[in-house]
């Protein structure tokens, strides 16, 4: 059995679909530089994986971690908008370079299955709701174009070379061992050690602004449906997400509810780069992949701040 390679597979997404994949039994190779991704994200199956060391912008090494596989899950990046714009020759060298070496090596390798992983950030802030994949791109940050560049690789290698691939724009993806500590962290997991701490979450801009929150083992369940979807969708990009939009605020107070508490927020300007909405249309994904997500967002979060209570809280 070939096996499956996932980049990145130390970080948040991709430990997760590492110990997924490893649960259905198959064989499974993991590229890390553990630049953001944590060895114990692999702790559980550390001895059923085999584990390179090494980084996408060597392709040297990306060749040496595609040889022999069947599918490769691409998560591996350094997945922040305000990273990306406080460092952005670093977040194209590793997202950009990266993912070109990717296409190469499977091109060179013949042919493998390419499963991306992109994101809602390429949309920019166009006002259509729900966001679908004929609109425009309009990325705001050098992370958004990053990506969106990302799928235009693959694209054209699908085009020119025949390499199966499918692009998927992750939007907001949110659960356990998200890292809450760097100072460009995902909303979620900082608001929730935060509230556990009794201390007010902070909130960049009003509040207002709305996100198509993602469990991740919907995530994690959209792309092994892509591994297997039919040639039609090679080359295409398709939207993950719940298909909802929450606000900032209201994640406040479903954090608050599931808490039992009443922590009001702290207000500070808004970030650069960062989107106003996000709302996705998921029905591509349903006719592409027969993919839906199973795993609601409230639920989710339950799901979310017990693992935080347990492993992280103060």
């Amino acid at each position: 059995m070939k096996p499956y390679l996932v980049t990145g597979g130390a970080g948040f997404i991709g430990s997760h679909l590492v110990e997924h994949l490893v649960g259905l039994g198959h064989s499974v190779r993991v590229l890390d530089n553990f630049l953001t991704g944590r060895r114990e994200n692999l702790t559980a199956v550390r001895d059923r994986i085999e584990l390179i060391e090494g980084d996408l912008r060597d392709l040297k090494t990306v060749r040496q971690a595609v040889e022999g596989c069947g599918c490769i899950f691409h998560v591996g990046a350094l997945p922040s908008v305000p990273r990306s714009v406080a460092e952005p020759m670093l977040s194209h060298e590793i997202n950009v370079t990266g993912t070109l070496n990717v296409v190469l090596a499977a091109r060179d390798a013949g042919g493998v299955r390419v499963v991306f992983s992109s994101s809602s950030s390429v949309y920019g802030d166009t006002p259509t709701l729900p966001k679908h994949e004929r609109l425009t791109p309009q990325p705001r940050s050098p992370y958004a174009v990053h990506k969106l560049t990302g799928e235009q690789y693959c694209r054209v290698f699908t085009e020119l070379f025949g390499v199966p691939t499918i692009s998927l724009r992750y939007f907001n993806v949110f659960g356990p061992r998200q890292d809450p500590q760097s100072q460009y962290a995902a909303v979620i997991p900082r608001f929730i050690t935060r509230m556990l701490a009794d201390e007010r979450p902070v909130i960049f801009g009003d509040g207002y602004q709305t996100r198509d929150f993602s469990y991740v083992e919907n995530v994690v369940r959209a792309n092994v449906a892509a591994s297997v979807a039919p040639a039609d969708a090679f080359g295409r990009v398709v939207n993950i997400a719940c298909g909802g939009r929450t606000s900032l605020r209201e994640l406040v107070a479903t954090i608050n509810d599931i808490l039992g508490k009443r922590i009001e927020p702290v207000f500070e300007p808004p970030r650069a780069g960062d989107v106003r909405d996000s709302q996705a249309d998921v029905s591509e994904a349903a006719a592409l992949l027969g993919w839906k997500p199973t795993v609601a967002f409230a639920e989710g979060i339950r799901r979310t701040i017990e693992w935080y209570r347990l492993n992280r809280a103060p």
